[in-house]
């Protein structure tokens, strides 16, 4: 998990969001969230990459679409990434506590 991009991160974030989402339905989802077009050029090989190293999964819809899911070890480590990012929120919390406070 540590050695992927953050656009990676992204894409197992919207996987996990989404049933069993086809190529396209990821694409949407992230130009949501960037606010601007999502080449599939870099859409694709950036999912290759996460089925290789056995985080998501990818399985035929029918003849022309393929779906993506979480393979347990994509759940395992999305999950502790979730718990990594929360303990270096804390002070975060802590100052928006602060900043409450003074205003």
């Amino acid at each position: 998990m540590q050695d992927l991009s953050g656009f990676q991160r992204d894409l197992l974030y919207v996987i996990a969001s989404l049933d069993r989402p086809h190529g396209l339905a990821i694409k949407r989802e992230l130009e949501r969230y960037y606010g601007k077009r999502i080449n599939e050029g870099r859409l694709y090989p950036n999912l290759d990459v996460l089925v290789e190293e056995d985080l998501v999964r990818k399985g035929q819809k029918d003849r022309r679409t393929n779906y993506y899911e979480l393979t347990r070890t994509g759940v395992d480590d999305l999950l502790a990434r979730h718990e990594w990012e929360a303990t270096k929120l804390e002070n975060v919390e802590e100052f928006e506590g602060k900043e409450a406070k003074t205003q």
